[in-house]
């Protein structure tokens, strides 16, 4: 067995530990990581960017919005059933780090809110711009995957500090003697086993959204049924596991819901093509929300993951779709772009071909009732009924945005069926406002500390939209407070 010694260890090198290692390495700590993986980054490698509030950025753009404005918003948003010291400080923390990275050579592309669209839209009326997306290596548009640029600067940023990464090396269990965290046992690809020693332990391993199992047991979603979920490898709970079996108390665990189609990513056109603010049913043919609200994935997942079956169906006609194709989608974004319908036509057919299930096109309601499986009697009702409204041009039913009322009517009509989705899980460890983990009496456990989306617990039932970029931010904020406490007490501890 290969033994080590250390002042801090981190389990994981995605985002939070990343931010972790180079902030206690910044204040005087020696710092040893250990990842599974083969590569840093985690799952933050295929997002964009994080909240930021206060940054220079921010104030360069003349965005006035305060810390504790953004406090407020949040706690109101979250009607105070969640840590108000944690998301106080996360939030004062968050424009500094911004620069902080900014020092370390990551470049911004500017800050945003999640989606644009016509500024009358009530959508978008409280939506802030706290959203830093990062520049693409390749300085091309911003899109999905942007933020890796972020984590390689960082990654080279800890290793300029003398980090150590032991990649390819899991952690299996936390050293625990006389109620304290001294240490991890963990095994490398040769399968050697180590027995590395320190003085704080900080668990960043970023949940359970590749564990089915985990999933239905503390969710009661069912993976590839009932929710499609960013699956990112590796994100198997470990973190979670390891701080309850140390006696961490338990929060709930909760996924952070959106709505996408299965296999998004190899049917990605068609993804952004139908979030759009058309015609939105139920599997009885019914309405169930305003259109209008629908580039707030987390209110769209909410709401149909409360329909029956968990499903819902957009839905436009030909009509409509040479609009999307002149003029561009209504609803824009970095994640799915304004050209989205130069390509829609070509993944469409393919997919019809290939007969990819979510999606169904026919020349009359009633058949494309049938071949999407909506009760053909009841969409057909909607449709009249909704198409009236729009000739009308009031929604009677949600009063939907008057710009968005584009009648049903025109032949051939396309339907796609949207399903619950997440990016990934949320919570699940206690922890206080120093990211200290604590036992279910609420009691420090000396030395352990976890982070990000192990220990996210800010959001309460709904992620904050009209903040843009909260997961993130709260991986990088907490890693950074995690890591300087950790690093505080160096004098303090003998091995």
């Amino acid at each position: 067995m290969r033994k080590m010694e250390t002042d801090v260890i981190v389990v994981a090198a995605g985002l939070s530990g990343l931010a972790a290692c180079i902030s206690a390495a910044e204040n005087g700590a020696r710092v040893l990581v250990f990842e599974k993986s083969n590569t840093t980054g985690g799952a933050a490698n295929m997002g964009m960017g994080p909240l930021g509030v206060g940054s220079r950025i921010q104030r360069e753009h003349m965005i006035s919005l305060t810390p504790g404005e953004a406090f407020r918003k949040h706690m109101y948003f979250t009607h105070y059933r969640v840590d108000a010291r944690m998301v106080r400080d996360y939030y004062f923390k968050s424009g500094d780090t911004i620069d902080w990275l900014s020092d370390m050579g990551v470049e911004f592309a500017g800050v945003q809110r999640a989606f644009s669209a016509p500024e009358n839209t009530r959508a978008y009326s409280d939506g802030e711009f706290t959203w830093h997306v990062c520049k693409p290596e390749d300085g091309g548009i911003p899109g999905p995957r942007a933020a890796t640029s972020m984590t390689k600067k960082m990654t080279e940023r800890a290793k300029d500090l003398g980090v150590e990464f032991l990649l390819e090396t899991p952690v299996c269990k936390v050293i625990m003697e006389d109620g304290r965290a001294v240490g991890v046992m963990a095994k490398d690809k040769d399968g050697e086993e180590i027995e590395a020693r320190a003085q704080s332990v900080i668990l960043a391993t970023g949940g359970f959204g590749d564990n089915p199992v985990m999933i239905k047991e503390e969710t009661g979603y069912e993976f590839g049924k009932t929710i499609f979920n960013f699956a990112i490898p590796g994100m198997k709970g470990d973190g979670i596991k390891m701080a309850w079996e140390a006696g961490a108390g338990k929060e709930p665990c909760t996924m952070e819901l959106m709505y996408q189609l299965p296999d998004n990513m190899n049917h990605f056109i068609l993804d952004g093509a139908f979030r759009q603010p058309c015609l939105w049913v139920n599997r009885n043919g019914q309405r169930f929300m305003p259109e209008d609200q629908i580039g707030n994935t987390t209110f769209t997942g909410n709401a149909v993951t409360a329909q029956p079956g968990s499903v819902a169906y957009s839905i436009f006609d030909s009509k409509l779709l040479k609009k999307y194709k002149k003029k561009g989608p209504d609803i824009v974004s970095h994640v799915h772009p304004h050209d989205l319908y130069d390509h829609f036509d070509e993944q469409w057919n393919r997919d019809l071909a290939d007969g990819y299930e979510p999606i169904a096109q026919a020349d009359t309601i009633e058949e494309l009732a049938e071949k999407a499986g909506i009760d053909a009697e009841g969409l057909a009702a909607q449709v009249e009924e909704y198409n009236e409204m729009c000739e009308a041009g009031f929604d009677e039913i949600f009063e939907k945005d008057r710009h968005y009322m584009q009648p049903i009517a025109k032949a051939p009509f396309y339907c796609c069926r949207q399903n619950v989705g997440a990016y990934g899980s949320l919570g699940g460890v206690k922890i206080n406002h120093k990211t200290e983990v604590m036992t279910q009496e609420a009691k420090v456990i000396p030395g352990l500390y976890c982070v990000g989306t192990d220990a996210c617990n800010i959001f309460g039932d709904s992620y904050p939209f009209i903040l843009s970029g909260n997961t993130m931010g709260f991986c990088l904020n907490s890693g950074r407070i995690a890591g300087e406490n950790a690093a505080a007490g160096l004098d303090e501890f003998e091995y």
